[in-house]
Formats: structure tokens, sequence, C-alpha cells
């Protein structure tokens, strides 16, 4: 199997596709404050889940890249929320996405605790 086959890494890359494109519509001066900031947590979500898993015959450090992933997602929620505060004619669409990083936070959340007790090293 791949990280690749993982429901937590598709929902996190499709996101973080959608986001890097949203992020681009943040008026000139955001795009390399807090536009980057957002894009830089978004990837990271997507990549600790597929390094991670590339350190999967070890219990413990595929647990603790799930655990950076997650706390990437929670970061990509706070980037997105600060957004929706500053720009709010920009908001629906990052509302939107604010709400399907909470529920791929729970997701990762789900995954972790599977891994905790049913992964075999």
């Amino acid at each position: 199997m791949s990280y690749e086959k993982l429901d937590i890494y598709n929902i996190a890359f499709e996101l973080f596709i959608e986001t890097h494109a949203l992020s681009l519509k943040l008026p000139n001066y955001e795009l390399y404050e807090l536009g980057s900031q957002l894009r830089r947590s978004a990837d990271s979500i997507v990549t600790n889940i597929a390094e991670g898993y590339g350190r999967n015959n070890y219990k413990g450090d595929f647990i603790r890249f799930l655990t950076y992933s997650q706390a990437s997602c929670d970061e990509t929620v706070c980037h997105l929320s600060k957004i929706n505060r500053l720009y709010p004619d920009l908001s629906l669409g990052f509302k939107e996405k604010s709400e399907q990083y909470k529920l791929l936070g729970g997701k990762i959340n789900n995954f972790i605790k599977y891994v905790q007790l049913n992964w075999r090293t």
C-alpha cells in the first residue's frame, strides 16, 4: 500500500490545491505574508502524512508525523479564521475551506487513534 491510498492524504492534497488557488485571491500585500503562511501550513498537512507513511515501520514515528499533520491542519484553520475576519469580502470561499479543514482534522485524529490501536511494526 502507498500513502496515496489513504483518504486523509487525498483529502489533504485536494484541499491544498484548492487552498493554494484561493490564497492567490488575497490582496497583493498579503500574498507573501498571511497567504504564504496559509499555503505552507496547508502543504505541511499533506507532506507530513506522506513522510510519516514512509516511516510506518516505526509506529512511533508514524504517529509523530500524523500529529504534525494534525497540528498543521489546526494552523491552517487559524490562518483561514484570520483571513475571514480581515477580508470579509473574500470570506465565503475561505469559510468553506475552514469547515473542510476542520473535518479533515477530525479524520486525521481518528486515523491517529486507529494507528495507535491497530498498527503493527
